[in-house]
């Protein structure tokens, strides 16, 4: 199956030229190792309202099944993409992001810091990523098995049922 995949990274330094995006290719690399298909990717600051207006507007656009945002999930004060994500679904996935927290604490106390949520808009599935690049691609292969099917789910492909 070929999924059509975006990834916006949210980075207050990264959008000021302070520092390279080193997620956003991370996660590319990743997912075109799969053999999916990378339709968009962007860069953003830690600005709500930026980041709600274009996470619906990638939504609403018809040409990706999953959207992967990095950046933004932890305590600090401007990290709002949890809160972004929330204002754009229509349905929580709470399992994902739960599974990534309870991969990533194995691995760190750290993830018990992560805010990150998942969601569905339509028939795009969002999912937020950590910043860190290692993180970011750590918690996305926690999720990859699942994305296919929820994905087929997604489209109502009536192959999604064969074998339940």
């Amino acid at each position: 199956m070929n999924l059509r995949c975006a990834v916006l990274t949210v980075s207050d330094r990264s959008w000021r030229g302070e520092r390279p995006d080193a997620s956003g290719p991370a996660l590319i690399e990743t997912i075109k190792s799969q053999g999916w298909e990378v339709v968009r990717q962007g860069l953003l600051p830690d600005d709500l309202t930026m980041l709600r207006e274009f996470l619906a507007s990638w939504c609403d656009r018809g040409d990706m099944d999953v959207i992967l945002t990095t950046g933004g999930t932890g305590f600090a004060p401007r990290d709002v993409t949890p809160e972004a994500t929330r204002a754009v679904i229509e349905r929580d996935a709470p399992g994902l992001a739960e599974a990534m927290r309870a991969a990533s604490a194995a691995k760190s106390p750290h993830a018990m810091l992560s805010r990150a949520v998942a969601g569905i808009r339509g028939s795009v599935l969002i999912i937020n990523l950590p910043g860190s690049p290692k993180a970011a691609v750590e918690n996305f292969q926690v999720v990859m098995p699942a994305l296919e099917h929820a994905v087929m789910l997604l489209r109502e492909d009536p192959a999604a049922e064969k074998g339940h």
